[in-house]
C-alpha cells in the first residue's frame, strides 16, 4: 500500500498495517495518529547489511529522520550505531540503549559543552565541519582530559539532483570543509595535542534518487584519501553518510543493496577494500515504514477549487509546506463512489497548510485518510503552532500495538511557561 513497503496492505476493502487493521487503531488511540511498522524498518536495514556483507561496517541510523524513543530502540536492539547532530539527540541515543562508541556526532554547529557531554560520554567520532570547529574541540577536550576522536566532514561540490533546502554537498551549503581546503586541515587536525584523526565524512544530500552523485562523490573522497595517507595520517574510517531516497511519487531509487553492489568495486580497486566503512542512512529506514492518519472533519466545495479538511495540519506534517513535497493520500476503507478532486487542506491558520494538492478521493466528512510516507521527517519536524498538541504514536510488530508516545494535551504544552507578576 504504502510505495515501497509491502507491510501497508488492503485486505477485505481495508487498509492494514502488518496484521492489523488501521481504521480499528485509530478509533483506539483517536487522530491524527502516526503507525509504524517495525517490520518494515527492519526489512529496510536488512537490504543494507545485505549491501555490506562481508565488510567491516557500522550502520549508523540518522536520527533526525526520526528521533522517536520507540523508533530508536528498535534500531538499538538490531545492532545499530547512531548518527546525531545535537546534545538532545545523544541523551535521546543512550535512552534507548545506544552504545556510546557507536555513536557519531555530525552538525556544524556543536557548542562547547554538547562537545564535553560527548567526550564524557565515550562517543565514536565527532564528524568536524569546519577549521572553528576544530579548534573549539581541541580546546574543550584539553579542559576535560580528554582526546577527541575526530572525522572531517568534506564538502566534495557534488550536485545530489534533490531539492536545495535538503542538498549538502555543493560549495554553497554551509556543510563541511571544502575538498580543495581538505588536506591543509587534515595535517593540521593529526598536528593537535587533544584530537587523534580516525576517519574521512561525505554527505551529500537526502532524498537522492540516482546513484551517480554517489559514485561522483566517492571518486572525489578517495582521492582525498590517497593524498591524506601520503601524508602518514592513516584513516581508520571512510565515512559515506546516508541521504538514500525512498518512493514518495513513482520515484526509483536504487536498493540499498544494489547500491552497495555499484560503490564497493570502487573502493576496492583504489586498494581501500580493507577499511571500515560507516554509513548513515535515515529517510531510507524509517520513511516507507509510517503513515498518518487524519480524519475528515469537512469537505467544502469552492469555484475554483474543493477541499477535503481534515484534522491532521502543517504542524503534523511539515514536509508539504517547507518543500512543496508529495505524500500519497488514500482512504482508510475504500468506497465505491465516483472521486471528487480535492486539495486536502488542515486547519492551522496558513494557506500554507495543505497536505496534498488535486487529489481524487471518494469520501465522506468522518472518513479516515492514511497519508502516506511519513515515518520521516513528519513527528521530528512537528510542532505545536496554534496550540496543536502533537499526534500520538504507535508501532505495530505483528499482532501487537505498542503506544510509543501519547497524545500530548494543552495542559503538556503550558506546563513550563508562567504568567507574569
Amino acid at each position: 500500500m504504502t510505495p515501497g513497503s509491502p507491510h501497508f496492505a488492503w485486505r477485505d476493502g481495508l487498509l492494514h498495517v502488518e496484521q492489523l487493521r488501521v481504521a480499528d487503531l485509530a478509533r483506539q488511540h483517536g487522530t491524527p495518529l502516526f503507525l509504524y511498522s517495525k517490520a518494515s524498518m527492519l526489512a529496510a536495514l536488512d537490504a543494507y547489511r545485505r549491501g555490506l556483507r562481508g565488510r567491516k561496517s557500522r550502520i549508523c541510523y540518522a536520527m533526525k529522520a526520526n528521533s522517536s524513543l520507540g523508533i530508536l530502540q528498535v534500531f538499538a536492539r538490531a545492532g545499530c550505531g547512531f548518527d546525531i547532530v545535537s546534545g538532545g539527540e545523544l541523551q535521546r541515543a543512550l535512552a534507548a540503549g545506544a552504545k556510546p562508541r557507536d555513536i557519531i556526532f555530525s552538525g556544524v554547529g556543536k557548542t562547547a559543552d554538547e562537545m564535553a557531554l560527548a567526550l564524557k560520554t565515550g562517543i565514536g567520532c565527532f564528524n568536524v565541519e569546519s577549521e572553528a570547529e576544530l579548534d573549539v574541540l581541541d580546546g574543550v577536550a584539553a579542559a576535560t582530559g580528554h582526546i577527541a576522536p575526530v572525522s572531517l566532514r568534506v564538502n566534495p561540490d557534488v550536485d545530489a539532483k534533490t531539492h536545495p533546502y535538503i542538498s549538502t554537498g555543493l560549495k554553497g551549503n554551509k556543510f563541511g570543509i571544502a575538498h580543495d581546503a581538505a588536506l591543509a586541515v587534515y595535517k593540521r587536525a593529526a598536528a593537535m595535542p587533544h584530537l587523534r584523526v580516525v576517519g574521512i565524512d561525505c554527505h551529500i544530500g537526502s532524498q537522492i534518487t540516482d546513484s551517480a552523485p554517489y559514485l561522483d562523490a566517492m571518486d572525489r573522497i578517495l582521492d582525498l584519501v590517497t593524498a591524506v595517507e601520503a601524508e602518514g595520517i592513516r584513516l581508520q574510517h571512510i565515512d559515506f553518510g546516508g541521504g538514500l531516497g525512498i518512493d514518495y511519487k513513482g520515484d526509483t531509487p536504487p536498493a540499498a543493496d544494489a547500491l552497495w553492489a555499484a560503490l564497493l568495486p570502487k573502493l576496492d580497486a583504489r586498494g581501500f577494500g580493507d577499511r571500515e566503512i560507516l554509513i548513515e542512512p535515515g529517510r531510507s529506514l524509517v520513511g516507507n515504514a509510517g503513515i498518518c492518519v487524519t480524519e475528515v472533519l469537512y469537505l467544502k466545495p469552492g469555484e475554483h477549487k474543493n477541499f477535503c479538511i481534515v484534522d491532521a495540519a502543517m504542524n503534523d506534517l511539515p514536509r508539504p509546506a517547507m518543500y512543496q513535497a508529495f505524500h500519497g493520500i488514500e482512504p482508510v476503507s475504500q468506497r465505491k463512489e465516483t472521486a471528487t478532486t480535492y486539495d486536502v487542506v488542515g486547519p492551522v491558520c496558513e494557506s500554507g497548510d495543505w497536505l496534498g494538492r488535486d487529489r481524487d478521493l471518494a469520501v465522506q466528512a468522518g472518513d479516515l485518510l492514511a497519508v502516506l510516507s511519513a515515518g520521516a521527517y513528519c513527528m521530528s519536524m512537528a510542532s505545536n503552532y496554534n496550540t496543536r498538541p502533537r499526534a500520538a504514536e504507535v508501532l505495530v510488530d505483528g499482532d501487537q500495538a505498542h503506544v510509543i508516545r501519547e497524545r500530548e494535551t494543552p495542559a503538556d504544552l503550558m506546563r513550563g511557561e508562567r504568567l507574569a507578576p
